[in-house]
Order: C-alpha cells, then sequence, then structure tokens
C-alpha cells in the first residue's frame, strides 16, 4: 500500500531547501561577505606638501626710512589646507586625511596609511557634519550634506581623490567613509 505522506513530505523538503538556498544567495549578494577576507592595497602617489615662506616682521612703530613692503610668494608645491586622523566606527578604521591645494589652485583628499575593512559600496565624503565617536558616530554622517568624492579605491593603503572646486571648504569639515548600502560609517576624521 503506497504511503500518500511521505512524498508530500519530500516535496516540501525540496520546497524548503530552495526556498533557503534562494534566500542565501540572496543575502550573500546584498551583504557581500567575503569582502571581509579581502584587502584591496592602493599606493597613490601623495604629494608631499611645501612649507610656506614666512612674511617679513612688520614694524610697531613708523620708520625713520621708507621700508619695502615684502609679499610672500606662494609656494613652490602643494600645500596642506586641512588635515585630521580617522577614527573607528562600524568597522576598526585608522589614517590621516590631508587636504591638499595644488600649485595650479585644484585640492585633492588624501587618504594616507589607511586601514579598514573592505565592504559594500563605501565612498569618501566631504561631510558637513560633526565627528562623532563612539555607535553615534556610525549614522551622524547621513543628516547633514556631504558631496561624494567616489567609491573607496581600496582598503588598504595611500588615496588621492580630486575636491569640486566649488566644495566650500568652511562648511564642509569632515570625512566620512560611508558604506552608502548599509546607511553607516566605517570611520571618520574631523578636519582641522
Amino acid at each position: 500500500m503506497p504511503r500518500s505522506g511521505s512524498g508530500r513530505h519530500r516535496r516540501w523538503w525540496w520546497i524548503g531547501g530552495g526556498a533557503l538556498l534562494v534566500a542565501a544567495v540572496i543575502a550573500g549578494l546584498v551583504f557581500q561577505p567575503w569582502l571581509l577576507f579581502v584587502d584591496v592595497r592602493v599606493e597613490d602617489e601623495i604629494p608631499a606638501a611645501a612649507t610656506p615662506v614666512a612674511s617679513a616682521p612688520v614694524a610697531s612703530e613708523p620708520a625713520a626710512e621708507p621700508v619695502d613692503v615684502v609679499t610672500p610668494e606662494p609656494p613652490a608645491g602643494p600645500v596642506d589646507l586641512l588635515t585630521g586622523s580617522l577614527i573607528s566606527h562600524e568597522h576598526e578604521t585608522s589614517g590621516q586625511v590631508r587636504v591638499i591645494e595644488n600649485p595650479d589652485g585644484s585640492r585633492q583628499l588624501a587618504l594616507v596609511g589607511l586601514q579598514t575593512t573592505n565592504g559594500p559600496d563605501v565612498h569618501v565624503w566631504l561631510s558637513a557634519g560633526p565627528v562623532v565617536e563612539g555607535r553615534d558616530g556610525w549614522f551622524t554622517a547621513a543628516g547633514y550634506d556631504h558631496i561624494d568624492l567616489g567609491p573607496i579605491k581600496g582598503n588598504l593603503g595611500d588615496q588621492l581623490y580630486d575636491i569640486p572646486a566649488d566644495a566650500d571648504l568652511s562648511v564642509f569639515r569632515s570625512v566620512d567613509l560611508w558604506c552608502v548600502q548599509f546607511g553607516v560609517s566605517f570611520g571618520a576624521a574631523a578636519l582641522a
């Protein structure tokens, strides 16, 4: 006598197993856990900052003889406008940040000695938000204006990103390594 129940159970096992397999594939595509085990090192050439030329001291009393006014010459090479140190947010993150002005007036953001975890859809943001330590800082940048400088080139090493000419650095005073997919900061640096 055939068992009608065993055929149904087998079919439900196949349906359940197939559903679990589909869910695992979808979760893998969304979370991309393999990125935690893949490092991407970038070694962009970061320009060395020139030392600005000091101007001549100004006399506090009028001089008996005319004094030649010395106008300082602009530095011959790139100059650091702002710097900062990365702190960890959702992922362990360290390194230095420099905003560099080149002799032609263009500006670049340099990530120097970056160390963080690889992740899906991480971008480099100039942010108008403050840098907040701890878990509260993980989500802070989402509530403020930002300039997206593009996807992070790698999770290790030295990297350069062009800053748009119209970016107001008096407003955008922090850098966030922002995971767009999950709306969370991997790490951030206040610029001073």
